[in-house]
């Protein structure tokens, strides 16, 4: 079995009564040659990678080169320090470690790409924020993070993660759906739950353009991953709580691939539409250039 079908997944999890992280590993495994204990390693080397850019992202004001974006992760973790938050302290942590992360790789931090670089705020903003009001262990966070792994990795298979081909939907909108999966496996959520929290974000992503300004990864893109990360948590919180998405999650990345082959070019990464094309993005470009 290939990582291009959840469905296939589903079935595999069912049969072998083993949470989905666990047919996650067992499928790599198959597909690889690789022995589980090297995965895990990897999976556990990744999650430290995403805890110290997190870490980092916020106890240092770091500004890009570019100088568009900076200080936002240190300026929202004060507001929360603060009790200033209108979100709770889940959303609230969530949204300062996607801002955190986001920022540290738009200032060249090392980050890891979850599942890409323009999105690679969001999966662990969300998991470091749940093991911090949780009490998870690492390992619990390992195996949440196979389960975003195979979300993920149906999503490039079946689809795209590429934003120069499907937009930002196939981006952040994936990161929220891989986010939203491994949020609920790690709050003991069925395998099917872990599926519809999927399918609930990214169907609420779908359409959603990728219109860096001046070309570069930071604007919209940092913003963008904080607010992916309250998604992720929204739509957790539906399917924990028995919420089911209409439309399969597979149909709804079919349906990604297929808005994403509609979109006009200059909102898939060229930096010539959207948000990228306002006066504002405009002079941003020619100061830059």
């Amino acid at each position: 079995m290939d990582l291009d079908s959840i469905e296939s997944l589903l079935d595999e999890t069912a049969k072998s009564g083993l949470p989905l992280g666990q047919t996650v590993l067992r499928v790599e495994q198959r597909e690889t040659g690789e022995a589980q204990a090297s995965i895990l390693n990897k999976t556990e080397r990744t999650w430290q990678v995403m805890k110290n850019a997190a870490s980092a992202g916020i106890a240092t004001d770091m500004r890009s080169v570019s100088g568009l974006t900076g200080g936002d992760a240190a300026r929202y973790y004060n507001h929360l320090r603060n009790h200033k938050n209108l979100l709770g302290n889940l959303e609230a942590k969530a949204v300062s470690y996607a801002l955190a992360t986001s920022g540290y790789n738009a200032a060249m931090g090392v980050i890891a790409a979850a599942p890409t670089a323009g999105s690679a705020g969001i999966l662990p903003g969300v998991l470091i924020a749940a093991q911090e009001e949780f009490g998870f262990s690492d390992r619990d966070a390992v195996e949440a993070l196979l389960t975003a792994g195979g979300v993920g990795g149906v999503i490039a298979n079946r689809a795209t993660i590429s934003g120069a081909e499907g937009g930002c939907q196939a981006e952040c909108g994936a990161a929220s759906a891989m986010a939203a999966a491994a949020l609920v496996d790690i709050m003991g959520g069925t395998p099917r739950q872990c599926v519809n929290a999927a399918a609930l974000a990214l169907k609420n992503t779908l359409g959603l353009a990728c219109d860096p300004v001046a070309g570069l990864v930071e604007v919209p893109c940092v913003k963008r991953n904080g607010i992916c990360a309250v998604l992720a948590i929204t739509a957790a919180d539906m399917a924990l709580a028995g919420i089911e998405s209409f439309i399969p999650l597979d149909e709804v990345i079919d349906a990604m691939l297929q808005i994403g082959n509609s979109m006009p070019a200059c909102i898939r990464e060229t930096g010539d539409g959207g948000l990228a094309a306002t006066p504002t993005g405009l002079a941003a470009k020619r100061r830059l250039s």
